[in-house]
């Protein structure tokens, strides 16, 4: 099934220029990725206080979403190509992933239709998902990043979901239908990386 995740070769290599600057310059993949943490954390949390109030402040969460994207995909290619690898940094790229996106999911709980139960399953199994596939090492398999609605397909959809409610105000009432969908998609998310992980693991 075809992801946003599987664009990431293209995107990587527009981003390829940017990074060798960055090394130069020093910058680390545990720095950027901590950045990026910090941002979502920040950006979740104005959201979540002022967003409400304010609509056109979710404008700001499709630019993020893509930034964060490319920083995403900076701080792999810092440690993979530039001898950046660590443990504490795969501790914070798989715990930084899974606390930015409840944190930037999170203000959706206040808006209409929408509301803890829908927004915090999505952001429940979003969490299991990121899980099962970093649990993929463990049983001798790669990291998993099948789909549907992996990370990159979630940051478009609520990049959308934040587009349009900063410019019409207000999401439609059949929003909130969106959010079972999600959350059926993501389980078979978690059912495809269990299922691809112990394929990997039994070759």
């Amino acid at each position: 099934m075809l992801t946003i995740y599987q664009l990431k070769s293209r995107f990587q290599g527009l981003l390829r220029p940017l990074t060798q600057a960055l090394a130069q310059a020093s910058v680390t993949a545990n720095a950027v990725t901590l950045f990026a943490l910090f941002v979502s954390l920040a950006l979740g949390g104005f959201l979540f206080l002022f967003g409400p109030e304010q609509p056109r402040w979710f404008l700001l969460l499709p630019l993020w979403m893509f930034l964060r994207m490319a920083l995403n995909a900076i701080d792999g290619m810092l440690a993979r190509e530039f001898g950046q690898k660590s443990a504490l940094g795969a501790y914070l790229n798989e715990l930084s992933d899974v606390f930015s996106d409840a944190a930037l999911y999170l203000p959706f709980v206040l808006i209409a239709p929408l509301g803890w139960g829908s927004v915090g399953s999505v952001i429940f199994l979003a969490a299991v998902s990121e899980m099962a596939g970093a649990l993929g090492p463990m049983i001798g398999a790669p990291r998993q990043y099948d789909g549907p609605l992996g990370k990159s397909d979630r940051a478009f959809l609520f990049g959308a979901l934040g587009l349009w409610l900063g410019l019409a105000g207000s999401l439609p009432g059949w929003i909130f239908w969106l959010f079972p969908a999600a959350a059926v998609a993501i389980l078979l998310n978690i059912v495809n990386r269990i299922r691809s992980g112990l394929e990997a693991a039994s070759r």
